[in-house]
């Protein structure tokens, strides 16, 4: 928790100073009204006494419970900036801190971790925070100031309100020790239905399809009914707080008066007076003490879970970034859109065994590189090692002759147009997603998003649409045909202008007739780049200048398209099961 509270600037922590000066003005206010109330107890009792004298001291009163309340909410409007402050600065933290993360890394945190994390796990805290200003500073300083105040009245009203704080401390104890652990369950229970509600959500067509909807409202009902029954019971075990606070205090102000009864009966009547005052004021103080720790017990039930929320914010924050940035920012050689793999083997992090074994190809500025293999053979892996989502476990992997690992993530970027196998689509236009990102080179005009989207073969279906270039796009890209999404994903590449094109299976949800004549115009366009594809389709590759042929993460084959028909059996028989021999011979 107080790691986290580092994260408090400085304009917050002067806010904080006033807050606990302002608190401090307001204990000092609160506890100085039982001194007017006594006097004025006195002076109601002795003879003579003048009525100005009890309206000033009633005035004094007024004024005192006046400011109180000025300074109680001058303490929350700071207190609320403090905390809002708080929590956007985490919560950037936390978004800008999963944006370097590598894939490995975010792997560790499922999405819905990541989104509750960044969203309710930092709103906790921010309560915390924002009655913890008020409350928790208030009470303690509340308890102590009103206990040095009755310590000399009398040894048996002490006694009394002693055993009343040591049963309300047990209390409060027993109810964390219990509570506790139940909290960081209940936020992992927060995780699994935001994970299933997302889920319901990305697959609404899916499970509507197969009228899969009460397995889908089962699922999210075991998981809900999980959460509600953990959290049920950490509200009945709380619940016992409040009648056990109000037990103690009214307790406690019938033993203070049951006590002074008999300490009156037996005094001196002169001492009489002195005593009915001094019960009057102790009875004030010592609800002053059950208050303050009434207001702690309030902060104990928000602790906890604040203090399971803050752990898994650090979680996050703290998670070490293996893909480090290098230190070179401009071009050092005259190679321009050359990639080379040196012995690349990689494996994930907890994996005994490697996924990709001594890859070695080296790819020219103009060529077109193809990668194929069956599924799971490591083709997409191997692609993602030249744009650093991962790096290589063994071996190194150059661009223009340098090692990744020794540029500086957003100067390798630039050099790179990729298309991912899923296309992604942000909520904005045509024209946004296409012109998306910096490539440092300047904006991209509305000139060239057009070429990209004709080059891409889009330029059909976009014209076709109401607005045209600024027509709006959903997220998700749920609007719009996933042939269509995978064409305004490849113009966006193409609108960069990079030296190396990557395209991950990014021609799937094309027809063959796109695919043939969008390849043809792509080929056309970018001659003086590097094209590395990786595809299921023999005939999106058959006409790369080099094909690499995985299978089990090994390079089994390296050559033409007729090359390796005649030398790589892999290859011939995925070839085989695509087009019959015939074709393949005329091809």
């Amino acid at each position: 928790m107080f790691k986290l509270l580092k994260n408090l600037g400085k304009r917050e922590t002067c806010f904080a100073v006033i807050c606990i000066i302002l608190v401090v003005a307001q204990v000092w206010l609160d506890l100085k009204m039982p001194d007017y109330m006594s006097e004025i107890t006195v002076l109601v009792q002795t003879e003579d006494s003048q009525m100005s004298e009890i309206l000033k001291n009633g005035g004094y009163m007024m004024a005192c419970a006046f400011g109180s309340l000025i300074a109680a909410i001058f303490t929350g409007y700071f207190a609320s900036n403090i905390s809002s402050t708080f929590s956007m600065r985490v919560r950037k933290k936390i978004f800008n801190k999963v944006e370097n993360l590598s894939m490995q890394e975010v792997k560790k945190f499922s999405t819905s971790s990541l989104i509750t994390r960044t969203t309710n796990d930092v709103t906790q805290v921010e309560m915390l925070i924002s009655m913890g200003l008020q409350l928790l500073i208030k009470a303690p300083i509340t308890a102590v100031w009103a206990i040095t105040k009755i310590l000399n009245k009398s040894w048996q009203w002490s006694a009394i309100t002693a055993v009343a704080i040591v049963i309300l401390l047990s209390v409060i104890g027993m109810l964390i020790i219990i509570v506790m652990p139940r909290f960081k369950i209940v936020q992992k229970l927060i995780d699994k239905i935001n994970g299933v509600t997302r889920e319901n959500l990305t697959g609404i067509r899916v499970v509507r399809a197969y009228n899969a909807e009460k397995y889908q409202e089962d699922k999210f009902e075991e998981v809900n009914t999980k959460l509600t029954n953990q959290q049920l019971f950490n509200q009945k075990a709380f619940a016992i707080m409040q009648p056990v606070m109000y037990l103690v205090m009214y307790g406690l102000t019938l033993s203070i008066y049951f006590v002074g009864a008999y300490l009156i009966k037996d005094s001196l009547m002169v001492d009489k007076l002195t005593l009915f005052g001094d019960m009057v004021v102790f009875s004030s103080y010592a609800m002053q003490v059950i208050m303050s720790f009434l207001m702690l017990a309030m902060i104990f039930m928000m602790l906890p879970r604040a203090q399971v929320s803050a752990k898994r914010v650090n979680e996050v924050l703290d998670t070490d970034i293996s893909i480090k940035d290098g230190s070179i920012n401009t071009d050092t050689t005259d190679l321009r859109g050359t990639v080379e793999f040196r012995n690349v083997s990689f494996k994930y992090e907890d994996a005994e065994e490697y996924l990709l074994k001594n890859i070695s190809f080296e790819a020219k500025k103009g060529e077109t590189v193809a990668f194929i293999g069956s599924t799971g053979s490591g083709k997409s892996t191997l692609i993602n090692l030249i744009p650093r989502f991962y790096d290589a476990t063994d071996g190194e992997v150059l661009v223009d002759g340098v090692n990744v690992k020794e540029y500086t993530q957003e100067f390798l970027h630039n050099k790179i147009g990729y298309v991912p196998q899923k296309a992604v689509m942000f909520n904005g236009t045509v024209n946004s997603n296409v012109s998306y990102g910096d490539n440092g080179k300047g904006d991209i005009t509305e000139e060239k998003v057009k070429e990209a989207i004709k080059v891409a073969q889009g330029k059909e279906f976009v014209e076709k649409m109401d607005n045209q270039y600024d027509t709006h796009i959903a997220q998700g890209g749920t609007n719009v045909s996933g042939g269509q999404k995978q064409r305004l994903a490849i113009a966006r590449a193409i609108a960069r202008d990079p030296e190396i094109y990557i395209f991950d299976d990014s021609f799937s949800a094309l027809d063959y007739k796109t695919d043939s004549t969008l390849r043809k115009e792509l080929k056309k366009y970018t001659k003086d780049a590097t094209n590395i594809i990786v595809a299921q389709r023999i005939g999106t590759i058959m006409n790369a200048d080099k094909i690499i042929v995985l299978d089990n993460g090994e390079c089994v084959g390296i050559g033409t398209h007729k090359e390796l028909l005649e030398k790589c059996e892999v290859y011939k028989q995925i070839a085989l099961s695509q087009v019959t021999k015939e074709e393949l011979e005329n091809g």
